[in-house]
């Protein structure tokens, strides 16, 4: 099944993105449901999503953000080679030596060359698990400053611009990997039956920020949800469409950076999988307390990074699937980041300053197993998802990091996509949303 065709819109051009110096840097059983929330807090009435837009919105005003001068929309050039920042123990840069001691509390990771000693897995002639799959899981599919668009490129693969980041980012920023972007939105779409948010945002709000845009979809159905807010969206390539709704720009933004937006000045903050690009989660959280309004909301919904299988089908040291969330959490050790966040989202919210916060955790299937219609859904656009990009997404972090040769990541890609299509496999993961209210008198 091919994404859905999104609705036809009436857009206004707007410029290009803007540069500026704030703020950015720049993964779930049968009638799977999410788990209820931990706050009594009872859930917001779900939100209509992209109704048809009243008359012409406010604009939106760049420079109201700021607390001074936007920054010309060039940035200065980067030099190839921009040293890792201070708080990663190792640069990334280079081949890593394995540690000698594996993450407190974590088993330690199979090494690379134990798949290259398992060699490619067999293909079956007749895989019934093909067969189940089908054509279904095919994916959906301006010129700024030459800085911004001088890419880093790995293995035929460009990554974002050093110029606008001073930190290692491990995904790619090409039309493969913006894909993979879309057809994750359009999970999460069907995941959380069309609902944008959950926090109770009020129906009058002023201004909202989407952290992380990506593509940018997100952020273009709040936007055409509500025509009358200010809507920015930022992330650290200029991937995002030029025909949007009036009410939303996007900026080229490093949110690891010094924030530079106005203080109690966003009625909502969005943040969504932003696992491994984030270098301090408490000074995030920090930051977004302070340019929160108060009263405002911030919502973060990640992953905890395992797959899990309820049955016992997924085995931690015989499967690359079982193997997934254990390398990640190695390869964050080693650099000495928090990449899967979802564990720490609500304590490092309250250290923030935020109250009121409600935690829900949703089960994610990584292929359409379930019985389930819904949830067979969520499946097969999660193994699009999977399936778009695995050799984009893993080339930094297993090779850079983890130390992994070419050919040993290409193996274990090959084990994943063999296990994936095994729908006796009942793999999922699970995304954990959390948001908080900033204190009305605060």
């Amino acid at each position: 099944m091919a994404s859905p065709a999104k609705k036809a819109r009436t857009k206004s051009p707007t410029p290009p993105p803007e540069t500026s110096a704030a703020a950015r840097e720049s993964t779930p059983a049968p009638a799977l449901i999410p788990a209820a929330s931990r706050e009594s807090t009872p859930a917001p009435a779900t939100p209509a999503v992209a109704r048809a837009r009243e008359s012409t919105p406010v604009p939106a005003t760049p420079a109201a953000a700021r607390e001074s001068t936007p920054v010309p929309a060039t940035p200065a050039t980067a030099k190839e080679g921009t040293p890792a920042p201070a708080t990663p123990a190792v640069a990334t840069r280079g081949r890593t030596p394995a540690p000698a001691t594996p993450a407190a509390g974590t088993n330690a990771p199979l090494p690379g060359s134990h798949w290259a000693e398992q060699g490619l897995p067999q293909e079956e002639e007749d895989d019934d698990a093909d067969s189940t799959l089908g054509s279904d899981v095919e994916s959906s599919t301006a010129s700024i400053g030459s800085s911004i668009l001088r890419y880093r490129t790995m293995n035929g693969r460009t990554y974002h611009s050093d110029s606008i980041t001073d930190s290692e980012y491990w995904g790619p920023n090409d039309d493969k990997q913006n894909e993979l972007l879309d057809i994750f939105h359009h999970a999460m779409t069907i995941l959380l039956d069309g609902r944008l948010y959950d926090a109770p945002l009020p129906k009058k709000m002023e201004n909202a920020i989407d952290l992380g845009t990506g593509t940018g979809l997100w952020a273009i159905d709040f936007a055409d949800a509500f025509p009358k807010c200010n809507v920015i969206g930022t992330d650290i390539s200029p991937i995002q469409p030029s025909w949007v709704p009036p009410n939303i720009r996007f900026e080229i933004d490093d949110y690891n950076k010094e924030w530079t937006y106005k203080p109690d000045f966003f009625d909502f903050i969005h943040v969504r999988w932003l696992s491994g690009t984030v270098k301090d989660w408490l000074a995030f959280y920090k930051n977004a307390y302070r340019c929160c309004k108060p009263g405002g909301y911030i919502e973060h919904m990640d992953t905890h990074g395992t797959i899990h299988s309820d049955d016992g089908s997924i085995d931690e040291k015989v499967h690359a699937l079982g193997q997934w969330g254990p390398i990640w959490h190695e390869a964050g050790r080693r650099i000495g980041q928090v990449l899967i966040p979802a564990a720490m989202m609500e304590s490092a919210m309250k250290e923030a300053g935020f109250v009121n916060i409600v935690v829900k955790d949703y089960k994610v299937p990584i292929s359409p197993w379930p019985k389930d219609k819904k949830m067979n859904d969520v499946g097969l656009y999660f193994y699009a998802v999977m399936n778009q990009d695995l050799d984009g997404v893993l080339q930094f972090m297993f090779g850079k990091v983890m130390g992994w040769t070419t050919e040993e990541i290409g193996i274990y890609i090959r084990h994943l996509k063999k296990e994936m299509k095994d729908m006796s496999i009942h793999g999922y993961f699970v995304f954990r949303k959390v948001y908080g209210q900033k204190p009305v008198d605060a």
